[in-house]
């Protein structure tokens, strides 16, 4: 499994395009993976025949796993290669097998056989080392329990993945009382999951004297009449934890200011008219905004800012987020150079990213590297909100709808539209003196518009 996002952790495999047996040439597309950000695509870094499958659709695997192996073709297996241990496993190669590297796939020719652990990513072999114990001691238990059933039965040890392994070993399951329904009899981590509530099953009968403690607590659900159980995306399951963090870890400061965009929406109509004639796309409210925290952070990057222990981080580039939501989870693609780019680019860019995110065909690298996020809700009518910053940046703005208000010009009495920001900042980052600075400036590019495009 390799590593296709700066933040990903494992990955979940969407679907196998190539089958065992299959001939494979190096940048074919083996299968669909879900990272924490996308659905990404998985190549072949090398030529030859897909001879093992190691971890079916819908497994999640860590970076570093052995997901499949590809061979010559010559049907030959070594031993070991029929389940193949996961990176950072303690358990000994043996000889004639190869472990992935992190440029690639290996290739070790042995018995007339080539085999080549599907890997990639700069730290695909490098693991956390309390992680790579744990994975260890679980997958090695697994294959002792399946190894003393096999030699008690007098056969053979059952074939499974290393996933349905290291869930047997944490759910306590002996693998080698589990029927397999993969292909060839293969354990899967459903197999194992089926018959952990099997068994649950069983000692939670009425005649049963005592139940056995499970190995893993069930959160206490308190009764509040019936529900329907909705798992998260792997995308919402991120999301949860880096916010979660971001608000344990950042004290957030909330600066909120009411702007008049009446000459913004105006000016905007004019700028719509023009781009029309000229037979180009529109441009949003949203993008203006986005042009105007670019330029804001290219005359005062005071903002522009990541903290950084004992020192802050500014950015010489000003990479905006858009938070965009999608059926999956929210996702926030990344507009690089946001204030070297016209207010049309940016519409352009903006347009082509939010379609492709609620698709889930952006790449990795249009959704990492920001510096900033813009968080808009004025199109559901909402008035005012605060918004959780996005790690490891140290701000992110909150948009409103605009509404309309009374204001008094002179003695008269005006309808004007307003609209109000709130912007969170990182106090370990950014004062709130700075802050509001940051939203000074930025309130007067909005309210008067010419600037933004000057």
């Amino acid at each position: 499994m390799p590593r296709l996002s700066d933040t990903m952790e494992d990955g979940v495999v969407v679907s196998w395009l190539k089958q065992v047996g299959d001939s494979v040439a190096r940048g074919d597309i083996l299968a669909e993976i879900e990272t924490d950000k996308a659905l990404m695509e998985l190549e072949a870094y090398d030529d030859g025949v897909l001879e093992q499958i190691l971890a079916e659709a819908g497994s999640r695997v860590p970076i570093g796993e052995t997901i499949a192996l590809i061979g010559d073709g010559s049907g030959q297996k070594h031993a070991g290669t029929r389940d193949a241990k996961p990176a950072g496993t303690t358990e000994a190669k043996p000889t004639g097998t190869a472990e992935a590297k992190p440029t690639g796939a290996t290739e070790t020719k042995a018995a007339g056989a080539k085999e080549a652990a599907v890997s990639a990513g700069s730290s695909a072999a490098v693991a956390d080392s309390a992680a790579s114990a744990t994975d260890a001691v679980a997958a090695d238990s697994a294959s002792s329990d399946s190894a003393s059933a096999s030699n008690r039965a007098g056969g053979r040890r059952p074939k499974s993945s290393p996933l349905a392994r290291r869930i047997a070993a944490e759910l306590g399951v002996d693998i080698a009382t589990v029927a397999g329904t993969g292909p060839g009899g293969r354990i899967t981590k459903q197999d194992v999951e089926s018959a952990s509530r099997a068994a649950e099953s069983v000692l939670t009968r009425p005649e049963t004297v005592a139940a056995q403690p499970t190995t893993a607590a069930q959160p206490v659900v308190t009764p509040a009449g019936d529900y329907d159980e909705i798992p998260l995306t792997r995308i919402q399951e991120v999301s949860a934890k880096r916010l979660a963090e971001s608000k344990q870890q950042a004290p957030h400061i909330y600066l909120t200011s009411a702007i008049d965009v009446t000459d913004l929406l105006a000016f905007r109509v004019q700028i719509n008219a023009t781009l029309e004639a000229a037979g180009k796309g529109k441009v949003s409210v949203n993008d203006l905004l986005v042009k105007a925290v670019a330029s804001t952070l290219r005359t005062d990057p005071s903002c522009n800012v990541t903290f950084a222990g004992d020192k802050l981080l500014r950015h010489k580039g000003i990479h905006l987020g858009i938070a965009v939501a999608t059926p999956a989870g929210l996702l926030v693609p990344v507009i690089r150079d946001a204030d070297r780019k016209s207010v049309s680019e940016i519409a352009a860019e903006s347009r082509d990213k939010a379609e492709r995110s609620r698709d889930r065909k952006l790449r990795a690298d249009e959704m990492g590297g920001g510096t900033f996020t813009i968080s808009n809700l004025g199109m559901f009518g909402i008035e005012h909100f605060t918004a959780v910053i996005n790690p490891p940046e140290s701000a992110i703005l909150a948009v409103g709808a605009a509404q309309d208000e009374l204001r008094l010009d002179g003695d008269t009495v005006t309808a004007r539209k307003i609209l109000r920001v709130t912007l969170s900042a990182d106090h370990r980052a950014i004062d709130g003196a700075v802050a509001a600075k940051f939203l000074q400036q930025f309130k007067d590019l909005l309210e008067h518009p010419l600037r933004i495009i000057a």
